[in-house]
């Protein structure tokens, strides 16, 4: 049954893929705001890895592309500060449009791809798991930084969530990033990492949403 989700998700990311970059304009191409779709990238080919681990069974081929996914996770979620940032800079706030903001949201999405990868990625080993029909390759040390990296991404796009909210009205970036939150927080005693996929799908459509929603206003103006 988990297999199906993580297929369903799969499709789901393929989708916004596909509906922002026929809609993306050519001079929104290199915006900050369309990093997310390079993490929808990432984020489809960890729900599809996931979704055909049983079916490609464990070997070599399985572990190798569940490294892959740890990696593309290492690099692009900490991007998401710099996501945070142009879609604050998109709504007009005061001081996002300066250097020491880019600069500041530069060395933070550095320094989090730093950590990710000195505590969790570099050397990493990997074991097979298989949870709720799912198979994957997962560390056999799970006492790593991962939580940290993810803790400290989700805090930024909150707070930047609700001052997008205080700013304009558009709540929906915030609610996307809260639930994120709280299901980081909440005790799941079955079925975590489906859940967990789950609330990034929808945290990333949230996201995209507002990607959406900005480009649509700077189009109309």
């Amino acid at each position: 049954m988990d297999t199906t989700f993580y297929f369903l998700y799969a499709v789901g990311y393929v989708w916004l893929i596909r509906r922002g970059l026929t809609s993306l304009q050519r001079d929104q191409i290199g915006s900050l705001t369309s990093i997310a779709y390079l993490i929808i990238i990432g984020l489809a080919l960890d729900n599809v890895v996931a979704a055909s681990g049983r079916f490609i069974g464990e070997g070599s081929l399985l572990r190798h592309l569940n490294l892959i996914c740890y990696w593309l996770h290492a690099f692009l979620t900490p991007t998401l500060v710099l996501f945070s940032l142009g879609v604050l800079r998109s709504a007009g706030v005061k001081g996002m449009q300066s250097k020491p903001a880019l600069y500041g949201a530069i060395l933070l999405t550095g320094a989090l791809i730093g950590l990710e990868v000195a505590t969790v990625t570099w050397g990493m080993e990997l074991k097979p798991k298989m949870e709720s029909g799912v198979l994957r390759y997962v560390p056999a040390d799970s006492s790593g930084g991962s939580g940290i990296m993810v803790m400290l991404v989700t805090v930024v796009l909150v707070v930047a969530g609700a001052i997008l909210w205080k700013k304009t009205q558009w709540r929906w970036m915030f609610i996307g990033a809260a639930a994120m939150a709280v299901g980081s927080l909440v005790p799941i005693p079955a079925h975590r990492s489906t859940v967990m996929n789950g609330l990034e799908f929808v945290l990333l459509t949230t996201l995209v949403a507002t990607k959406w929603h900005q480009d649509s206003q700077i189009t109309a103006n």
